[in-house]
């Protein structure tokens, strides 16, 4: 038996109350809908088979994006040499996740590189991206805009390169400052120490007169 009590606003509320919901009928309606689209496919499948056809999902091409160019390299190397746990049975044949290249956009898994990298040019994998797989003829305007656009990005890397070069050489002056006063430095340390090794007011007197700088003992 659920407690009731009141609330703030003096309304009875059961214990309960804050369980979601569900529109049963809603769900009834959804599930039908689907059952029916299972059903169609389904026939038109066999239809196609009996024709000896390929049978595709059909496609609405206005909802979808034309195909572009990848901004990136496909990476197919990163992998290489981990190990990766994948739970048993979690793939069957190339559809689910297993071991190797998964699309997750298409929920296959490729042994070969070469293969996911075809699946990736597929319309299949074009259409679950949402592209249509058209490319778009550009325009004269477009073309103006891209060489503008590589313009600009050309004058920016020159810049940020002049930049570096003038703190570079900024660098480079003052590391031979510091060299060559260093060894200004020291010349002066070894010339104050030969001036302290010498004789009154910085003359050095001779130990004896002529006859030893000549050489001759008496």
């Amino acid at each position: 038996m659920s407690h009731l009590k009141k609330t703030a606003y003096e309304a009875a509320a059961s214990d309960t109350d804050f369980r979601k919901t569900w529109d049963r009928s809603e769900y009834e309606a959804k599930a039908k809908k689907e059952q029916d689209e299972r059903r169609e496919e389904g026939r038109a499948r066999y239809e196609a088979k009996l024709e000896g056809k390929k049978w595709h999902k059909p496609v609405d091409f206005s909802t979808l994006d034309a195909t572009s160019s990848r901004a990136g390299r496909v990476d197919v190397a990163s992998m290489v040499g981990k190990s990766t746990l994948i739970p048993a049975g979690s793939a069957i044949g190339k559809r689910g996740r297993g071991a190797g290249f998964y699309c997750e956009a298409c929920d296959l898994t490729y042994k070969d590189n070469v293969q996911y990298i075809e699946h990736l040019n597929s319309k299949q994998h074009l259409f679950n991206t949402g592209q249509s797989g058209e490319v778009a003829r550009a325009t004269l305007q477009d073309v103006r805009n891209r060489l503008e656009m590589l313009k600009q990005r050309k004058r920016e890397r020159e810049e940020e390169d002049k930049r570096m070069g003038e703190i570079d050489l900024d660098a480079r002056l003052k590391k031979t400052e510091d060299i060559e006063e260093r060894e200004r430095e020291e010349r002066r340390r070894k010339r104050n120490e030969k001036r302290r090794k010498g004789g009154q007011n910085g003359i050095k007197t001779e130990d004896s007169g002529w006859e030893g700088r000549l050489g001759i003992i008496s």
